[in-house]
C-alpha cells in the first residue's frame, strides 16, 4: 500500500500557496486535457476554515480541500455535441472522489462528445456557503470559456453524485431562475431530508450545516422541498440495493419534480451497492450509461 501511495504522489503535484499546500491530480492521472486553478480560501468569497495541506489518497480521494480547481475534458470537434457539463463529485462532505464520480464521468462525457468540467470544490467543514459557491462558479466559468471549450452556453448542464448530487440541486436552486443549469443528472443524490436523518448521514449534515444545525436548517437544504416549477429537466440514478443512501432519496425528489410538472425520468436498477459511477464492471454500467446518453440527446434537441 505505501509503494502505491508514493507511486500515486509521485503523478501529482503539490503547489504551495502560502502556508498550505494544494494538490492536484496530474493530467496523466486524471485524464484531463487542461486543469485551471480558479480560487482558494484567501480569494473566495468565503473561507471553509481549513488550514492544513491538502492529502489525497491512493483511491484519489482527496481531503481538506482549500482550493478549488477545474479538471477540464473537452470534447474532439469532430463529434462534439455541443453540449456542456459540470460535474461535482461526491464524498460525504468530508472528502472528494474525485477518480470515479469525477474523472472517469468526465472521461466518458467527453468520449460521447460533451466538453465536461470535473470541479474540485473546497470541503464545507460547517461553512454551509462555500462549496456551494465552487460548484456555482464552475458552472459559471463554463458558460464564460464557451467559445474557447467549442460549446453552446445555453446548452449546459450539471451531474453530481451523491453528496454530489445533493450539492447540484442545491447549487441549482440558489441561482436565479434565468441562470440555472439547463438539466440535471443526480446520481445517487443524498437529496431528501429523510435521507439524512440515517444515522450513516447525520454527520455528513453536520459537516455541511455545522454542528449548531436546526431542524429549519434541514428542510430548507432538503431538496425536496426546494423544488418548483423552475426547477430544471432532471435525470435521476440509482439502484434498489444502495444502503448508504436509499433510493427513496431520488424517489422523493422524483415525486416533487413530478408534483411540479418539471421533465424527469427515474431509473433505479435492481442491483448494485452505492458508487457505482465510473465503474465499468458494475453489471449495470451499459444501460446506465445508455440513460445518460439518451436524457443528453433528448435536451440537446429541445430549445
Amino acid at each position: 500500500m505505501k509503494q502505491i501511495l508514493t507511486i500515486l504522489l509521485s503523478l501529482t503535484v503539490a503547489i504551495t500557496a502560502t502556508a498550505q499546500k494544494r494538490v492536484v491530480a496530474t493530467l496523466e492521472v486524471s485524464g484531463a486535457d487542461e486543469i485551471v486553478n480558479y480560487w482558494d480560501n484567501s480569494s473566495a468569497p468565503h473561507s471553509n476554515g481549513i488550514t492544513d495541506d491538502e492529502t489525497i489518497n491512493e483511491k484519489l480521494d482527496m481531503s481538506q480541500t482549500s482550493s478549488t480547481d477545474f479538471y477540464i475534458y473537452k470534447a474532439d470537434p469532430k463529434v462534439a455535441t455541443g453540449q456542456g457539463v459540470v460535474i461535482i463529485p461526491g464524498g460525504g462532505y468530508y472528502k472528494l472522489s474525485m477518480q470515479y464520480d469525477g474523472f472517469k464521468i468526465g472521461q466518458y462525457l467527453r468520449s460521447i462528445g460533451v466538453t465536461a468540467i470535473v470541479v474540485k470544490y473546497r470541503l464545507p467543514n460547517g461553512n454551509r456557503e462555500v462549496p456551494i459557491e465552487d460548484a456555482i462558479a464552475g458552472l459559471k466559468y463554463m458558460r464564460s470559456e464557451a467559445d474557447k471549450l467549442g460549446i453552446d452556453p445555453q446548452q449546459v448542464g450539471m451531474l453530481g453524485s451523491s453528496a454530489g448530487g445533493h450539492l447540484t440541486a442545491l447549487a441549482t436552486h440558489t441561482l436565479a431562475v434565468e441562470e440555472r443549469p439547463k438539466f440535471n443528472i443526480l446520481i445517487y443524490p443524498s437529496t431528501s431530508g429523510d435521507m439524512w436523518s440515517n444515522y450513516r448521514l447525520q454527520n455528513c449534515f453536520e459537516r455541511l450545516l455545522g454542528k449548531w444545525r436546526t431542524q429549519k436548517d434541514i428542510e430548507n437544504y432538503s431538496c425536496e422541498n426546494l423544488v418548483t416549477p423552475d426547477t430544471p429537466p432532471t435525470l435521476l440514478l440509482h439502484t434498489h440495493e444502495d444502503t448508504t443512501v436509499s433510493s427513496t432519496s431520488s424517489t422523493s425528489y422524483y415525486k416533487a419534480l413530478k408534483r411540479y410538472g418539471v421533465r424527469s425520468a427515474l431509473y433505479i436498477f435492481p442491483a448494485g451497492a452505492h458508487g457505482w459511477a465510473g465503474h465499468d464492471e458494475w453489471h449495470y454500467a451499459i444501460p446506465a450509461k445508455r440513460a445518460i446518453s439518451d436524457w443528453l440527446e433528448i435536451e440537446r434537441n429541445r430549445k
